[in-house]
Order: C-alpha cells, then structure tokens, then sequence
C-alpha cells in the first residue's frame, strides 16, 4: 500500500511518497518531476522487502519551494531535516540525474546518515555535454493565449528523450512540468552549476554507478565510475532516462540488490 505524508523541512513542508517495510530507501527525482517518478517500481521494491520513500524536491512535486532558486549543496542540506523525520538511523540513498548530484553533496558532507549511496545517471558534465544542454532552453513557461507554451514543453521533453516509446509516461512528465511552469527549470539550473567532480573522491560510503545504455548519462555515468573503481557499476540495457517508466522490475532488481547487501 502507496502512503503519503509531509515533514517540515527547511523551506516549509516536503511531501513524501512510501510503500514497504524493511531498510529505508530514499529517492530523489530528475528534473523537473517528482516523486511520482518512481512510482512504477514501488511494487516491485516493497515486493524485495524495501521500506522506499520517495521525496519531492523542494519547489517540485507538492513540496513548498525556496524562496529563491536553491544550489545542489542547498538541496542536499535540505535533506537532513526529512531524514531526522525519518528516524535515527541511516538510509540508503538514490539520486536520478538531478537527484544524483543531490545525494552526492550529501554523500560527501554526511556519510555517516548513511548506509550506501546509488548514483542513477551521474551528471558528470563535460565540455561536449554542456554543449549540448546549452542548445535546450530552460525558461519559464508562460502561458500563451495561443496554447504554443504547451506545444514548447511537449517538443521539449521529446527533444531531450530520443528513442522514447512510452506514451503514457511521457504525457505524465509533461504534465509535471507545466503543473510547475515558472520555476521547473531550477532543477536543470543547478545541476549544470554543479561540479559533482570535486565530491566525487569525498565520498565514503559504499556506492553504486547505475544507468542504462539508451540515457543521455550513460557516458558520464561510466566515466564516473572510472574515478571511482572501488564502486561497483551496473547498466540496463536500451531505455531512455524513463528508465523507470520502461524497465520498473529489472530497474528495482538492481537497485534492490544492492541494498539488501548492507
């Protein structure tokens, strides 16, 4: 059973999605979702003996959002009021993209809140790839009489989803973004201001590289896991960055595995 609950955070109050018993899971989306992300693996986590809780990010979701756009070191900062919420004890922690670099800053800053760390698309950012985000235009999406605006986020989210096959997931996504119109790109902000490079070696706790062969990080999330070969790194084959849309069981496969070995 799906429960949903707040906990007062640093800028108000967080929204948390949770299903399962066992050790807890925290997960943190991409840009610019939410929790509602990773919804089609939660059967499959409880199912693995998982307590999983996913959390909107701040300014996304049904969370309340900072008062200005907030950093990735800010982000992770944030968490440590939800995890108090959460219990004493540590958690295990996965970050997708922009949640990578979340539980990352955290990682680095506060190992000892957790039990391991599972880095899903690491934005390790070099110069090809910035270039290539550079040519996205990540702005506000004020509504136009016209309705063109949701023609703009539509064309986008195709744009940066090449290979896409998944219909439902892709209209569920979008809709995300434009509940969020004027702040969604804060998210994709950040993550491109964000040199996970330098917390990279910061990291003590046993972690995990995961991505899939079809992302637009599957060559960052190698070249990651090359700085770090005492990680393990594991892969899906195909998919987009809706990985969890496209492959929910073999995804939480993985991602159960490697929790349930600490």
């Amino acid at each position: 059973m799906i429960r949903r609950r707040y906990v007062d955070g640093r800028w108000g109050q967080v929204h948390l999605t949770e299903a399962g018993s066992g050790p807890t899971l925290v997960l943190l989306h991409q840009s610019p979702l939410s929790a509602s992300q990773f919804l089609p693996a939660f059967p499959a986590l409880a199912a693995a003996g998982v307590h999983v809780v996913a959390i909107d990010t701040a300014g996304f979701g049904a969370s309340d959002p900072p008062p200005a756009p907030a950093s990735i070191i800010d982000h992770a900062e944030a968490l440590l009021p939800v995890l108090d919420a959460l219990g004493p004890h540590p958690v295990h922690l996965l970050g997708h993209h922009t949640g990578a670099g979340i539980a990352a800053a955290f990682a680095a800053r506060h190992g000892a809140r957790l039990h391991s760390l599972i880095l899903n698309g690491v934005p390790l950012f070099d110069a090809a790839t910035r270039a290539h985000f550079a040519t996205f235009r990540f702005a506000p999406l004020h509504p136009l009489a016209d309705g063109s605006h949701l023609q703009a986020a539509w064309d986008q989210r195709l744009r940066a989803s090449p290979g896409w096959r998944n219909l439902a997931a892709m209209h569920r996504h979008v809709a995300t973004m434009l509940a969020n119109p004027d702040r969604y790109h804060w998210g994709f902000d950040a993550a491109f201001a964000y040199d996970i490079a330098a917390d990279l070696p910061r990291i003590t706790v046993p972690t995990l590289v995961f991505s899939n062969s079809g992302e637009d990080l599957y060559a960052a999330s190698q070249q990651a896991a090359a700085l770090r070969p005492d990680w393990r790194f594991a892969a899906l084959d195909g998919g987009t960055h809706d990985i969890v849309d496209e492959q929910p069981e073999a995804w939480a496969a993985v991602v159960a595995g490697f929790v349930k070995a600490f």
